[in-house]
């Protein structure tokens, strides 16, 4: 049946094969959600609250916390829809809206992991320049940017989705929307909307990935250079969180990067899990490396729930 992007609704899929227990996995989801909705929530709330992480690097983390929330808020309704609920359909706008921001956050998340490298780089090869370099104002625009380069560089190929016809099924493989999964339904012309991602990839998280490593490159120069052990074990430290961030994000890019392009005889379901995998790991992860790795946070964390505590 044709028809056009703007008018017909899309059905969402959960896991293939195991609609008797969805109940049971939707529990494990909702788990997932709370507490990637509490870790990061307090980390806002925290930084908000302690002046004392009123700098640079904090700013930029209440962004990646921030961005983590509107990631999950995005796909929580309807992952939770379809598994909790057996709710599978979603309006033509709303699947476009959905995947328009699913991809724009990742784009974001991307950049702010970039401007954290930035500042990292700054505090240590530069330190005696670093709160004159990265002023408050400064802090604004790399933010600013960092949001509309994600935000922009998603609507070309989000756009022609609403003029589209679709002739074949209606039924996607994830349960939410994402552009690669809508644009196989497509009867059009879809080169751009298959060359332009990738060009946009490569542009995004290709850049942004190297230009982190040659930031990490310059990092460990200037550490090795110090020559107390105990000054370049302090300024090493303060670098591990940010690491291991980009490490769980930049693997479950490269992880369902892999699976999508050479793993056309793998299960549906391993695809289905590499890409939870990829959209709720790095939001749960990142608040947990924070608040262990960071003795700021950890003690900011603590003094908060006991001041609070205390209060009630």
């Amino acid at each position: 049946m044709w028809s056009n992007g703007s008018s017909h609704p899309f059905l969402l899929t959960g896991f293939p094969g195991l609609e008797a227990a969805h109940h049971w996995i939707s529990l494990f989801f909702l788990f997932i959600y709370m507490s990637v909705l509490f870790g990061n929530g307090t980390l806002l709330l925290l930084i908000k609250e302690d002046h004392n992480l009123h700098e640079p690097m904090y700013f930029f983390l209440s962004m990646l916390a921030a961005t983590d929330l509107g990631l999950t808020l995005t796909t929580m309704p309807t992952v939770l829809g379809v598994l909790w609920l057996d709710y599978r359909e979603i309006g033509s706008a709303a699947c476009f809206s959905q995947a328009y921001f699913i991809h724009s956050l990742s784009f974001v998340e991307s950049g702010i992991l970039l401007a954290m490298a930035y500042d990292r780089f700054i505090a240590i090869c530069n330190p005696l320049r670093y709160t004159s370099i990265l002023t408050t104002t400064r802090i604004v625009k790399i933010g600013l940017g960092v949001l509309i380069r994600g935000f922009v560089s998603v609507v070309p190929p989000i756009m022609p989705l609403y003029f589209f016809l679709y002739c074949h099924s209606h039924v996607l493989s994830h349960a939410f929307c994402l552009h690669q999964d809508v644009i196989k339904l497509a009867c059009a012309d879809t080169s751009f909307n298959q060359l332009y991602p990738v060009v946009l990839v490569v542009f995004i998280f290709v850049l942004d990935s190297l230009i982190i490593f040659i930031s990490y490159v310059l990092i460990l120069k200037t550490v090795l250079s110090i020559a107390s052990r105990e000054e370049r074990a302090k300024a090493l430290n303060t670098c591990v969180s940010h690491i291991c961030c980009v490490l769980v994000f930049y693997v479950a890019v490269i992880g369902l990067s892999l699976i999508h392009r050479f793993g056309k005889q793998v299960s549906h379901i391993v695809h289905l899990i590499m890409s939870y995998v990829y959209f709720l790991f790095p939001p749960l992860m990142n608040p947990i490396i924070y608040s262990v790795k960071t003795k700021q946070i950890k003690n900011g964390i603590l003094h908060l729930f006991t001041t609070h505590r205390i209060g009630t």
